[in-house]
């Protein structure tokens, strides 16, 4: 475990590296910005108190910056977990939150001590594509949002004044964000929209929608508080279905930014060690009054896109925003909405893959079918674990339908009268139909050679099939061998002895079983 932790440390206090603190800083900054309203709407959203969104991002901002999987992630109060738990809020209140929260984080703990966090990697590429394109669809759409006002309990759009001052706000907003980069990158362009705007709608006096509106942002140090539930079989059944889901929604999400982040910077992270930061951190959320969370992609792409390759920049925000909770509310709950709405949407279009479009004509019809199927759910249904677990299923069903179709045999008698056999591709369970009909028992010779050196067994479908196929020609009196078996099938014929009779004997001359 001691490199576990010291190696986070040496990245961060490795003053031989080139980081530029000044970049890091600012980036850090303009996260915390962006965090703070996503958090607290996600909090008042779910029925918690609107600090324990707060004290979330704090928490998973700063665990997970230090001993994180790799620098550069942000993770904070998503909404991904938190709308798992609302239904648990509903019908047993805020401590069975916290206990759930708590048997999540060691859940997640135990998936990286057991270095499961490699599994991710079965995700197709079409699945990553389907899952940014409909995050950044939601995300997009998430901001859309904002034009709209609460009205006799009902949200309806802006109209008049009010309307034109936010498109107003949000078009500047943008404008910067896009001009800026083209003039200086020495100071993230999205933190300079923030300030320009706040500062101009807090000279002219302008009325629109600010941070406070959404909910008070002050408050003291998280406190230390054991969640009041009992300590009983029944409260474990009670709490364990949210917390198993939470912990696997956080980690899909998780290690899917973790990902991307390793494409858009070109380097390697680390997913063990991040499912182990996330669980640390959700255990401190259910024991500091933290609502719990994973990584976030839009602060991620907001802190990569500000030029952040540290750790520092993580650590920069959720220090910012435990120093807003503590001192600096009044002036963060004036921040005008519109600003934090324009930086957004620009995240949005930054996560889109807009080359998915350049190269859809070269993409198998299948794999754009996947894509758009995972893209569609996640929009749909707000559920992105959901929509990348049927992605895999779906890939993995067409993989195997295509396997399962280049299975075939290729034929011919020897000088002896021997009929040979010879196997192309993998042996399993989608192959099994098609690996039967190649085979002719009742016009074949006395002796027939089954020649796998093409092939392999890969489950018990195709044991099963092998044994099947053996006791098809031994009921007509009638030989069978099966040359050029691996080592790997060799074993698996041999460990299904005590369900299937196989019967495995080495024959000397050709090195066989039958």
């Amino acid at each position: 475990m001691k490199s576990y932790f010291q190696k986070p440390f040496i990245q961060l206090f490795d003053f031989s590296k080139k980081i530029n603190y000044k970049t890091e800083i600012l980036a850090g900054l303009t996260v915390a910005m962006t965090m703070m309203p996503e958090s607290l709407s996600f909090a008042i959203l779910a029925g918690f108190p609107p600090l324990t969104g707060l004290y979330a991002a704090f928490i998973m901002g700063l665990v997970t910056a230090i001993f994180g999987g790799r620098p550069g992630l942000i993770s904070g109060g998503a909404g991904a977990t938190v709308i798992v738990l609302i239904a648990l809020m509903k019908s047993h209140g805020l401590d069975y939150v916290f206990a759930a929260v708590v048997l999540a984080g060691i859940f997640q703990i135990c998936i990286g001590l057991f270095k499961l966090g490699k599994f991710v990697r079965l995700v197709p590429q079409p699945v990553m594509f389907g899952f940014v394109n409909g995050l950044a669809i939601i995300i997009f759409m998430a901001q859309i949002e904002q034009f709209k006002t609460m009205v006799n309990g009902e949200m309806v759009w802006l109209t008049g004044n009010a309307l034109y001052l936010m498109v107003g706000l949000v078009a500047l907003t943008i404008a910067i964000v896009l001009i800026l980069p083209k003039f200086t990158k020495a100071i993230p362009s999205s933190l300079v929209a923030i300030i320009v705007v706040f500062l101009l709608v807090l000279g002219l006096k302008i009325e629109t929608r600010t941070v406070g509106d959404i909910a008070a942002v002050s408050g003291g140090f998280p406190p230390f508080h054991i969640p009041e539930v009992p300590f009983t079989l029944e409260t474990l059944q009670i709490i364990l279905p949210y917390a198993l889901i939470m912990g696997a929604v956080g980690l899909t999400e998780g290690l899917l930014t973790l990902n991307l982040v390793d494409e858009i910077t070109e380097s390697k992270g680390n997913s063990n060690r991040e499912c182990i930061a996330q669980g640390s951190a959700n255990m401190l959320n259910g024991f500091f009054f933290g609502m719990g969370g994973c990584p976030m992609i839009a602060q991620t792409l907001v802190n990569l896109s500000a030029g952040a390759r540290a750790r520092l920049s993580g650590i920069v925000a959720a220090i910012t925003i435990l120093i807003i909770i503590l001192f600096a509310a009044p002036v963060i709950e004036r921040v005008p909405m519109a600003a934090l709405t324009g930086v957004m949407m620009m995240v949005a279009i930054g996560t889109f893959e807009w080359m998915s479009f350049k190269v859809i004509n070269k993409m198998p019809g299948k794999d754009i079918l996947v894509g758009m199927m995972v893209a569609a759910i996640t929009v749909w249904l707000h559920n992105l674990a959901l929509a990348v677990l049927i992605g895999v299923i779906l890939s993995a069903l067409i993989f195997a339908w295509e396997s399962a179709k280049r299975i075939h045999a290729k034929k011919y008698l020897d000088e002896n009268g021997v009929k040979h056999y010879e196997i192309f591709g993998p042996l399993f369970f989608g192959s099994t139909h098609n690996f039967m009909e190649n085979f002719e028992p009742a016009t074949d010779p006395e002796m027939i050679i089954v020649n796998f050196k093409e092939s392999r067994i890969a489950d018990m479908s195709g044991i099963d099939a092998v044994n099947k196929l053996t006791e098809r020609y031994q009921k007509l009196g009638k030989t069978i061998h099966l040359t050029h078996l691996s080592e790997d099938c060799r074993k698996l014929l041999k460990d299904a002895e005590a369900i299937i009779e196989v019967n495995i004997l080495e024959d000397p001359s050709y090195k066989v079983v039958f």
